[in-house]
This record gives structure tokens, sequence and C-alpha cells, in this order.
């Protein structure tokens, strides 16, 4: 074999911790944003709340990043993931789970878990990193597919070897980087991306039944001195249901998307660059 993969030198824990704290400060001003959609605009259409929801998104997501570039701060799109999990599950237990059938708490609670050991899992796997030892000449693409002499390596020419242009390693079926699970997207981890794509569309569809729930119960819900706690109550659960659909939204067309690429054998690094494989 030849030399080992390169790989970006990973970041010293106090450079992780800060990102950490950047990206939970990120989540809590996103779901902040939300929850300011059902209190001023609660007279309003649904619709009408979830395109000023899109809205919302949006402009914190570009002040999010003009703020990050002029304090030059790095935040971690993984560890954005995971807050905005544990922040879905904290509103669940809070508000929504003495209102949910016994059924849907194991299901939703045990649907977190897998996500959460999902994550983890993606994080640290491995998508296929080959060996490569550049030399001078090896000056090429990084979009072009690296050729390598299968007496020297178990790979054939036929299997799609590219290089991330993120993390500047080369990558057996290189799908794309995907920033939010904090890898690339490869042979060897490609299954598992899907399961755990499909995992996160099942349990926002769960949630925003949970919460359709909640709030047909809530409404019926009135006292003295009660009323004040259900509408806050009512306005964090539809915050977090907008949420919820906005990202059930992209999730399913993008889980559509490679559906469709796995049904026409092409990768998404190859469509961007117009580089279809024959069949084989």
């Amino acid at each position: 074999m030849v030399e080992l993969h390169d790989r970006k030198k990973p970041a010293k824990w106090p450079d992780l911790i800060g990102r950490c704290i950047v990206s939970l400060i990120l989540v809590l001003l996103t779901q902040s944003s939300q929850f300011l959609v059902p209190h001023f605009f609660s007279d309003l259409s649904f619709f009408i709340q979830l395109l000023l929801s899109a809205m919302m998104l949006l402009t914190v997501a570009s002040a999010a990043g003009w703020c990050r570039r002029l304090l030059r701060v790095r935040s971690s799109a993984p560890a954005f993931v995971f807050f905005s999990v544990l922040f879905v599950w904290l509103v669940y237990i809070a508000f929504v789970r003495q209102d949910a059938s016994l059924l849907m708490n194991l299901l939703f609670n045990g649907q977190i878990i897998l996500l959460i050991f999902g994550l983890c899992r993606m994080l640290f796997s491995d998508p296929g990193l080959v060996s490569h030892n550049p030399s001078p000449s090896d000056a090429i693409p990084q979009s072009l597919v690296l050729e390598i002499d299968t007496h020297h390596q178990d790979i054939g020419l036929g299997d799609r070897l590219r290089c991330c242009p993120i993390c500047k390693t080369y990558v057996k079926g290189f799908d794309h980087h995907c920033p939010a699970f904090g890898n690339c997207i490869g042979h060897k981890n490609y299954v598992l991306f899907m399961v755990l794509l499909f995992g996160f569309i099942w349990t926002e569809a769960t949630y925003i039944t949970c919460l359709s729930q909640y709030s047909a119960e809530s409404e019926l819900l009135d006292g003295d001195g009660a009323r004040l706690e259900v509408n806050f109550s009512r306005k964090v659960a539809r915050s977090t249901m907008l949420f919820s659909i906005l990202q059930l939204l992209w999730q399913v067309a993008f889980f559509s998307w490679h559906v469709y690429c796995i049904c026409f054998n092409i990768r998404t690094d190859e469509w961007i660059h117009w580089k279809r494989p024959k069949v084989q």
C-alpha cells in the first residue's frame, strides 16, 4: 500500500469547544426567531406563518454569517444539528410528552436516541478513504477521477475515486461532503447516510404528528391562571412545528434526489460536474 491518506489536522479542544458554543448560540437565536412568528402573527393563517418562518430563517442565517465573518469566529455544523435535535427533544419533554400516548412517547424518544447515535456514528465513520502518495507531477484537477494501479491498490478504475475539496483526501465512491454530518459521503458510509437521512424525515414527521395532537388538545384547555402558561407552551410548540415542517420539506427533497441518483447510477459530485460514468 502507498502512503496513508491526507486528512485535515484535527482541531484542538479549545477550538472545538468554542465552535460548539457558537453553534449553541446560533441554535438559540434560530429558535427564538421562530418563536416570534406565532407570538406576533398568531392570527394569520398557518401557510403565511410558514412563509414568515422561512423568511426569519433566511434572515437569521444571513445575519449570523455576517457576524461570524466580522468577529472571525467559526461554528460547527454537526454541533448545530445536535443542539437543534436536543432543543426539539427538550420542548417535547417539557410541553408535549404529557399529552402524548405511551406508544408515541416510546417511539419519539427512541427515534431521538437513534438519531444522536447515528450522528456520532456518521461523524467518525470511514467514507472509503484510500491511501495515496502524491508527487509533484500529480497536479490534476480535484474533480477528475484518480487512476490507480490495481496492483498497488484494491480499487478498480470504475470505483469513482475522487478528491474531496473540503477534506483534501481521496474517497472511494465519493458523493459529496456533508457539512451537517461533518464527513464525506462515500462508498462505505453511503448506506448509513441514507438511513440517517430517512431517520430525520421519520422523526420530524413523528414530532409534527405529536404537536398536532398537542395543539388540538391544548385548545380545549382553559381556566383561571392557566391561560398564560397554555398560550406560551402552544407558541413554543407552534414555533418548533414550523421549524420542523421547513426541515421536513428540504429533507424529503434531498432524500428524493439521492433516490434518483441511486436509480440512475450517478453521484452528486458527478452530476454537478456533468461526469456520469458508464453503467457497468
